[in-house]
């Protein structure tokens, strides 16, 4: 007997080929079976999402090929994981293809059948030499005493029938709360897995490490895995089996995580919710906090029809500083909003100092009494924390005498000064050069970087804190961390490790080191530039911003005792030029909700998200007026759709950057005032963006794409 397979292989939404390629084979194959077929002249990875008896009409076993074989000893793909890629593809505008098989490791599509076997029966001997799952262990909190807040948050997320919102200050114990769930949920259920959910990579060694210590012992060593794109091929594929075949029972990650195949999941928490980072801004463009929130809904109706035990699979969305979406669905009574306002130990939130830097001498990069105030500290044995959200030295190398600037040649941006390694590098293109003895245009040997960066910041605190003692004796030390610091493997846990250890008395760096860490001895933390989000062009910038200055504001006198002890009081100290600002005024306050009301009256008066629903189409070509001429062409092709009427596409425009990689980028704006209206309308309208790429007006387009529910129009 023939059946007639329908795989799904990666292929873009634009490229044309349908959602599923039928092949023959001699066996039946069950929905979610992962095999190799041919495409063209190669073999590719595609996993089997039907297998009827028929062929579609009209097509004949001429005209297929057979499967070119199965990857055998895997357990198919669940049917709850293909809903899940389903929705994802139909929501983001997305071929079915490209989302299933970016959800999968890279390796696995070249692993030989030999491979796989023996990386499978490694993973077959790793499970039974670890602790039993069923193995009696304490069912209380673990021995970890819980205050009277994480205690209620616990019994309510038990209880809950809806998304929980855990809405806690930083320091309150978010991470504890986490962590007793997740117990709970392995105990009550011996094949039950746990998704822990963080927005960067940067943010795992940490929590990694308080997973291990806690659940190692019950679970044994291969209970816990992670999954991001900082891991090899090889780790990400030893990860990635150990969650399908049930081995891992927790797994932490970032975005790329919530595709990842669970069959026994029962509990996803998605922490620091608030995150642009869980929206993915190439390919699939998909909020993975969204998608976190669909994956339980899917999983728990599953769980309701088997009649599983305990039938819910729960999600949590932890944030001090939660996204108005987030916020206003919790307004909405759609999710369960549970508060932690305390921090543990009774220690205060950071009391906030607003400098003026109307009032500091001219050309002050960071004002005397901030200086002086860091200098007290580090003289006690406290830490210090320097925020500027802007790598490199300097933003931009300039000659006064021409005008030349660092501009890079394949993009509409400057080159950014690195002075560590003499370089001027775009952080767009990547495209990097010495930096010139002289000025290329006109020789004149003074040029000179405008701006401040990092590395500048670094330099800078350095000198002014040359004559600064530690309690032993020795010299202040600043370290520096960011992107460019933490490049090579185990840079990261390095600089963690010497901030823990007291090492390092002032810490500068990005928004890397704003959120999420957990360092004891911080007492101040400094906002340099914060002005640059209050007057952005971009809607959400003071949301950004108030959400990056509360998290940032949190690394500092979270250890309540050392607080006590040194016998001072925890600071955020905010450079600005405009310190009348509403927003600092609910800063002060450590008032979320106050901040929150009044963006969303903003927002609702305005029609923009969460009260109206948004999709961009960009488009890259090889000049600006080929792209905007297909989003032109685009706009007026839409005009004949049945759901036009509900619809308001606006004008096509250049991006801000609107050439990188000498690619030039256009995009255009679609509004809906519901979440049905938009899908509808992008539904009907993708078969004539695939159409208008041909039209001669648009010669010239790279690429097309959709972007639904964005976060940077």
């Amino acid at each position: 007997m023939v059946f007639w397979p329908g795989v799904v292989v990666a292929t873009p939404a634009h490229s044309g080929v349908g959602a599923t390629l039928t092949y023959r084979s001699e066996l039946f194959l069950t929905p979610g079976t992962l095999v190799r077929v041919p495409l063209g002249a190669r073999e590719v990875l595609g996993v089997v999402w039907e297998c009827p008896t028929e062929p579609p009409e009209g097509l004949t076993e001429a005209q297929t090929k057979p499967v070119a074989g199965v990857l055998e000893g895997l357990p198919p793909l669940n049917a709850r994981w293909q809903q899940l890629v389903r929705f994802a593809a139909q929501y983001y505008q997305r071929s079915l293809g490209e989302v299933a098989l970016a959800a999968l490791p890279p390796q696995l599509r070249d692993l030989s059948a030999e491979q796989l076997a023996r990386r499978l029966k490694k993973k077959k001997k790793q499970k039974e030499a670890g602790v039993d799952a069923t193995t009696p262990v304490d069912t209380g909190t673990g021995g970890h005493d819980l205050s009277d807040e994480q205690a209620e948050a616990l019994q309510a997320l038990e209880a809950a029938q809806t998304p929980v919102l855990l809405y806690g200050a930083t320091g309150s114990g978010k991470t504890e709360v986490y962590l007793q769930a997740t117990l709970h949920v392995l105990q009550s259920h011996a094949e039950a897995q746990v998704l822990v959910m963080v927005p960067e990579i940067n943010l795992t060694p940490q929590l990694e490490a308080r997973f291990r210590e806690r659940f190692e012992p019950l679970f044994g060593a291969g209970a816990l895995v992670c999954l991001h794109s900082g891991m090899t091929p090889a780790q990400r594929l030893s990860g990635w089996l150990a969650a399908h075949t049930g081995q891992a029972r927790i797994v932490l990650g970032t975005r790329m995580a919530v595709l990842a195949s669970l069959p026994g999941l029962r509990l996803i928490v998605v922490d620091e919710e608030h995150d642009p980072s869980y929206k993915s801004q190439e390919g699939a463009r998909y909020s993975a906090r969204d998608l976190a929130v669909y994956r339980a809904k899917v999983e728990t109706e599953a769980l309701a029809v088997e009649g599983v035990h305990a039938p819910r699979c729960r999600v949590v969305l932890g944030s001090a500083t939660p996204s108005l979406e987030t916020w206003h669905a919790a307004d909405q009574g759609r999710y369960l909003r549970l508060a932690m306002p305390a921090r543990i130990g009774g220690g205060a939130l950071p009391r906030l100092r607003l400098v003026d830097m109307n009032h500091q001498p001219k050309g002050a990069v960071l004002a005397p009494p901030l200086v002086a105030a860091m200098s007290e500290r580090i003289a006690r044995g406290e830490q210090c924390m320097v925020l500027l959200n802007r790598r490199g030295y300097a933003p931009v190398l300039a000659c006064h005498d021409c005008g030349w600037k660092s501009a890079c040649p394949h993009c509409s941006a400057f080159r950014v000064f690195h002075k560590l390694d003499r370089t001027l590098r775009c952080h767009h293109c990547g495209f990097t050069e010495r930096v010139p003895r002289a000025c290329p245009d006109c020789g004149n040997l003074d040029i000179a970087p405008v701006g401040r960066g990092t590395e500048q910041l670094e330099e800078h605190l350095a000198s002014l804190l040359v004559d600064v003692k530690r309690p032993d004796g020795g010299p202040a030390r600043v370290a520096r961390m960011d992107a460019d610091s933490t490049r090579l493997k185990g840079s990261l846990e390095q600089q963690l490790a010497t901030m823990h250890s007291g090492e390092v008395d002032v810490l500068v760096g990005t928004q890397m080191i704003a959120k999420g860490h957990d360092f004891r001895r911080i007492t101040l933390v400094a906002a340099i530039n914060a002005d640059s989000g209050l007057f952005a062009s971009d809607y959400r910038a003071p949301e950004r911003l108030f959400a990056l200055l509360m998290q940032a504001g949190g690394r500092a006198g979270r250890d309540a005792a050392f607080v006590t002890e040194q016998g001072s009081a925890s600071e955020l100290w905010v450079q600005t030029w405009t310190p009348a600002h509403p927003l600092f005024a609910a800063l002060r306050q450590h008032d979320f909700p106050a901040f929150a009301a009044q963006q969303l009256e903003e927002r609702e008066g305005a029609g923009m998200p969460p009260y109206g629903y948004q999709a961009l189409l960009r488009a890259d070509a090889r000049t600006q007026q080929a792209a905007q001429a297909y989003l032109n062409a685009a706009a007026q092709a839409a005009e004949g759709l049945p759901h036009r009427d509900a619809i308001t596409l606006y004008p096509a425009v250049p991006l801000t950057i609107q050439r990188v990689a000498n690619v030039e980028r256009a995009q255009l704006l679609v509004e809906a005032t519901s979440r049905g209206a938009l899908q509808r309308f992008l539904n009907a309208w993708q078969p004539l963006l695939l159409a208008c790429r041909s039209l001669p007006e648009a010669r010239g387009l790279v690429r097309f794409a959709v972007d639904v529910d964005p976060l940077v129009i």
